[in-house]
């Protein structure tokens, strides 16, 4: 939908910095954030010929600061360090560079003042570790998604749904939900998608609504996902460093929104939680990426969301079989069980290498296999 007075900053920041990311498609960009060519091309240019100011509808703000001095350097540090109370040495640094300020210390030089000041305590700095993570070559390869559990408000209770792209660790995605149901979760990856586009691969824990106790089995939600051409991935139950950048991110989100704030309900949540996303993506240096900020190497996916779902279609020659009640489908005779999820869709079965055992395509994706010399009729085995 077009921009609303209440978010048009940020939607034009978050706009105007995509756009400038190479092999951004400017015409798929504007009609994903509801606006015309000649208005994206319009803030495109104000960005860059005035920066943040001409974001602005008015006034504009001063292009400059005459009245600071190098006296007033600590000053910047120390405000920019209550603004950002999670940040250290580092970030400050880069970010006070990036806001164009002269004669910005060392990192080491800002920590000492945070020290000075009593905003940092000395063994703080000790406490950061450098870590070494796969990361996916490009953006929208992989998007991770989990619930940040829940926490109380004044009226109800808040389960905050975050996606994350593993390439760049853009912040697509953190919403204030009433509750983990599929039906929540899918409206809120539609909006996303709608805005983003689609991506190759999601991965995500084996909790509800994408998983089933642990046992990886298809539900409605990954269904669904298949349908889109996205594929499905879970981590190890009981390993949440699969989902490393995810739950990195919500230690994030923990220290620098939740942790000693009072939200009296989930709009209330929502729209600090859409201001600081903000900041992350557009302001915030991240240090596994060379203290960048996301927004500079994200791009949206090329893969736009299909308002209408093509009708289901495979290859001539295989055998295509209904899902039945219970997951119940019959190949050559024999009865096997797929993951309930899966009733009332066709899957084919295709012939593998191994003689008498079949995998099972739905919208080709591999969802399990059978082997017709096992004389068990039970399950197949899942992929």
């Amino acid at each position: 939908m077009p921009w609303t007075v209440c978010d048009a900053m940020s939607q034009r920041r978050e706009f105007v910095m995509l756009a400038q990311v190479e092999g951004a498609n400017m015409s798929e960009l504007c009609r994903r954030f509801g606006i015309s060519r000649k208005s994206g091309y319009k803030w495109l240019g104000r960005y860059l010929a005035e920066g943040e100011a001409g974001l602005a509808d008015q006034p504009r703000r001063p292009r400059s600061s005459p009245g600071q001095t190098p006296a007033a350097v600590e000053a910047q540090v120390v405000g920019l360090r209550d603004t950002h109370p999670a940040w250290g040495g580092r970030k400050l640094r880069r970010r006070l560079l990036d806001l164009g300020h002269d004669s910005v210390p060392a990192a080491s030089t800002i920590t000492a003042i945070l020290c000075r000041r009593g905003c940092l305590a000395d063994s703080e700095s000790a406490k950061r570790r450098a870590f070494v993570r796969f990361e996916h070559a490009a953006p929208n390869e992989l998007w991770q998604m989990d619930f940040k559990g829940h926490f109380a408000l004044e009226q109800g209770r808040c389960h905050a749904l975050t996606v994350l792209d593993d390439h760049s660790r853009y912040a697509l995605g953190l919403a204030a939900c009433a509750n983990e149901r599929t039906e929540t979760v899918r409206e809120r990856l539609t909006a996303l998608f709608r805005r983003y586009g689609l991506p190759w691969r999601m991965l995500m824990d084996n909790g509800s609504p994408w998983g089933d106790d642990g046992t990886h089995a298809y539900t409605p939600l990954t269904v669904w996902l298949l349908r889109l051409g996205v594929a499905v991935s879970h981590g190890r139950p009981y390993h949440p460093q699969t989902q490393g950048k995810d739950e990195r991110f919500h230690r994030t989100l923990a220290a620098e929104v939740l942790r000693g704030e009072r939200f009296r309900d989930l709009a209330h949540c929502q729209r600090r939680f859409d201001a600081w996303r903000n900041v992350y993506n557009l302001e915030r240096p991240h240090e596994a990426l060379g203290m960048a900020v996301p927004a500079s190497r994200f791009t949206p996916s090329p893969r736009s969301y299909p308002e209408q779902l093509a009708p289901i279609e495979y290859a001539p020659g295989l055998a295509v079989r209904k899902v039945q009640d219970k997951g119940r489908m019959d190949f050559v005779g024999r009865r096997f069980r797929l993951p309930k999820a899966f009733k009332g869709y066709p899957v084919a079965l295709r012939p593998t290498p191994v003689d008498g055992a079949f995998d099972v395509l739905f919208c080709n994706h591999v969802v399990a296999r059978i082997d017709l010399r096992d004389p068990d009729r039970g399950p197949a085995s899942s992929h």
